[in-house]
């Protein structure tokens, strides 16, 4: 009786183990990414990338990643997906007359992880030989991209041999800015739709368009965050009071304050309350692990 059991068991176990190794899908995809945001063109799919004159320099708009899918059954599946995206944005380009005459552009590198749920409106990951479904899709996710920052160097005023001199007043010093960049995060949600083409059991390909609403204004660089701002203050001549630079004293400290807001206000553009949307048309290519799925109550 326990043999019986114990070989119940196991039969069981390995039915399972079956089942499961025999849900999987891995593959690749390729396509264009472009950027909705404050420089640039604002239409959600298919935008013109930066001039042909500039590809040399700048590379054209690309999206890069793999995928894994699991089948939950023919129609529910969850994806994970990990991939890469050029972005480009070009006021040029756009329709405004406004952004045409500042004429921005730019591009970022933005790598992404989201996990979305998917639903086949027919029961394409079935063991047929082939199929075509459409879907849909959503999730979440995080993206990693570069942000612009800014160092204001608040410094004493010079003759000519370059030696600091008094100031007059608190308006008698310089600011300059000077610009950088730096790697940050953010979380996006992903959501879509695409048409899946199931052939020779274990094959598929799939075309997709893919909206993500990111939770940052900051993909294009229109927008510098006051958190990302560093002031210095040149030491050449120090307050007799704190030992410290003088321009970081009384009225001049103050002052500096206001340059540095003054600064935030004219470089940053557009609307500084939306959020950016990347979206990507893709097609994609996968494989079923083992043998095409079965799934079995």
């Amino acid at each position: 009786m326990n043999r019986k059991l114990l070989f119940s068991f196991l039969a069981a176990l390995g039915t399972v183990v079956s089942v499961k190794a025999q849900r999987n899908e891995l593959g690749v995809r390729l396509g264009m990414s472009n950027l909705v945001g404050d420089i640039g063109r604002t239409n959600y799919i298919l935008q013109k990338p930066l001039d042909l004159s500039q590809a040399s320099d700048w590379g054209v708009p690309f999206y890069g990643g793999i995928l894994y899918r699991f089948n939950f059954n023919p129609h529910q599946t969850v994806r994970l997906d990990l991939g890469y995206n050029q972005i480009q944005f070009n006021d040029k380009v756009a329709k405004e007359e406004y952004r045409q005459n500042r004429n921005s552009f730019g591009k970022n590198n933005v790598y992404e992880a989201s996990l979305v749920f998917e639903y086949n409106f027919f029961p394409v990951n079935n063991e047929q030989k082939g199929m075509v479904s459409p879907y849909i899709f959503g999730g979440v996710g995080a993206l990693m991209f570069d942000a612009p920052k800014a160092t204001l160097f608040n410094d004493f005023r010079r003759d000519a041999d370059g030696v600091a001199q008094a100031p007059i007043n608190e308006l008698d010093f310089t600011t300059t800015a000077e610009y950088s960049t730096g790697t940050k995060t953010t979380m996006h949600i992903p959501f879509g739709v695409g048409l899946k083409y199931k052939f020779n059991y274990n094959w598929a390909i799939f075309a997709e368009a893919t909206f993500r609403y990111t939770l940052t204004d900051q993909l294009d660089y229109s927008k510098i965050l006051s958190k990302d701002v560093i002031s210095t203050y040149n030491g050449d001549i120090l307050s007799p009071v704190t030992g410290g630079s003088l321009l970081q004293t009384d009225a001049y400290y103050v002052v500096s304050k206001e340059r540095e807001a003054a600064f935030l206000g004219q470089r940053n553009i557009g609307d500084q309350k939306s959020k950016d949307w990347m979206n990507t048309v893709s097609l994609g290519l996968t494989y079923s692990f083992g043998r095409p799925p079965c799934y079995c109550d």
